[in-house]
C-alpha cells in the first residue's frame, strides 16, 4: 500500500475537506479504493477540472499493484453524474469542444482499461456522460432512486464518450437504439431488467451493496483478478479459438506468482489466503 498511501496523502494535501476537489481518491483498506465524484454545485457535471482530476485519479490507480477493486460513487445526494457541463461547453469553440469530447472518450476508455475490477455505485441520476461513465465500469450497482438516460439526440448531438458502442454491448442493439434515439429516462428496476444495472440495492444503501460486492471480489488475488479481467475483455473481442489463446496467455502470467503458491498452501491448511499481488 505504499503507493496508495502517497496517492491519498496528495489528495488530502489538495483539500478534500475544504471541498476543492471535484474527484477524490481514497483507500478504504489494503485492497479497495473509493473514487468519489464531488461537484455538488453542478450536480457532478463533467467540466475541464472534473475531467482532469478524474484522469489523474485513474493514472494513480494504474500504478497501484495491490488494489483489487475500485468503487466510483457520488457525494451529491440523488445524483451520480449529470453528464457534460453544458454551460462550460457553450463557451468552447468547435475545436475546443472536439478536443474535450476526445479527452472525455479517452478518459472513459482508461477507466474501462483499469487492470482491477470497477464498480459504479449509482444512487441517483446518471445522464448522458454520467451514464457513459457508469458503462465504462465492470459493474453497476444501483439504488432504488437511480435513473439512466442518454439524452444527447435531443440536444442535436450523439453520445460521444463511448455510449454508442458500450451500451449495445451491454443491453443489445435494439434496446440501445431505443434509449439513444428517444433519450428517455429509465428507472433502476428497468435498468436491472434490461441488464444495464447488475445489482439493485432495495434493502440497503447502494454504497453498502457496492461495498459488499467489492469485498467479495477482494477475496481474490490481485494478479488473478487482473488476469481474469484481461482474459475476459480481450477474449470477448475475438472468436472462441483466439479467446482460448488469450486465456492461455493470461493463465501463464499467474503460474510463476507467489500468490498462486499461497493459494494452494492456504487451501491445504484450511485458512484464508494472504495475497500480496506478487
Amino acid at each position: 500500500m505504499r503507493l496508495a498511501s502517497r496517492c491519498w496523502s496528495r489528495v488530502g494535501e489538495r483539500g478534500l475537506s475544504t471541498g476543492q476537489l471535484q474527484v477524490a481518491l481514497e483507500p478504504l483498506d489494503g485492497s479497495i479504493f473509493m473514487l468519489t465524484l464531488n461537484r455538488p454545485d453542478a450536480r457532478n457535471a463533467i467540466g475541464r477540472q472534473f475531467l482532469r482530476e478524474l484522469k489523474e485519479s485513474l493514472d494513480n490507480l494504474v500504478q497501484e499493484r495491490s488494489t483489487r477493486c475500485v468503487i466510483i460513487k457520488s457525494s451529491v445526494s440523488r445524483v451520480f453524474c449529470a453528464g457534460a457541463d453544458l454551460k462550460e461547453r457553450a463557451n468552447m469553440t468547435r475545436q475546443e469542444a472536439s478536443a474535450f469530447v476526445r479527452d472525455l472518450r479517452g478518459t472513459f476508455s482508461a477507466l474501462e482499461a483499469l487492470p482491477m475490477p470497477t464498480i459504479a455505485c449509482v444512487d441517483g441520476y446518471a445522464l448522458g456522460g454520467g451514464a457513459e461513465l457508469a458503462l465504462a465500469c465492470d459493474f453497476r450497482v444501483c439504488g432504488t432512486g437511480a435513473q439512466f438516460a442518454f439524452p444527447e439526440t435531443r440536444l442535436g448531438i450523439i453520445p460521444g464518450a463511448g455510449g454508442t458502442q458500450r451500451l449495445p454491448r451491454v443491453v443489445g442493439t435494439p434496446r440501445a437504439k431505443e434509449l439513444i434515439y428517444t433519450g428517455r429516462r429509465i428507472s433502476a428496476q428497468e435498468a436491472l431488467d434490461i441488464g444495464l444495472a447488475d445489482h439493485l440495492a432495495d434493502s440497503v444503501s447502494a454504497e453498502d451493496r457496492a461495498l459488499r460486492l467489492a469485498r467479495d471480489i477482494a477475496q481474490g488475488g490481485p494478479v488473478a483478478l487482473r488476469m481474469a479481467k484481461q482474459a475476459i475483455g480481450l477474449g470477448m473481442e475475438v472468436d472462441l479459438a483466439s479467446g482460448l489463446l488469450v486465456e492461455e496467455a493470461c493463465y501463464a502470467q499467474v503460474i510463476p506468482t507467489q500468490d498462486r503458491l499461497e493459494g494452494l498452501k492456504a487451501f491445504a491448511e484450511k485458512r484464508p489466503p494472504v495475497f500480496k499481488g506478487e
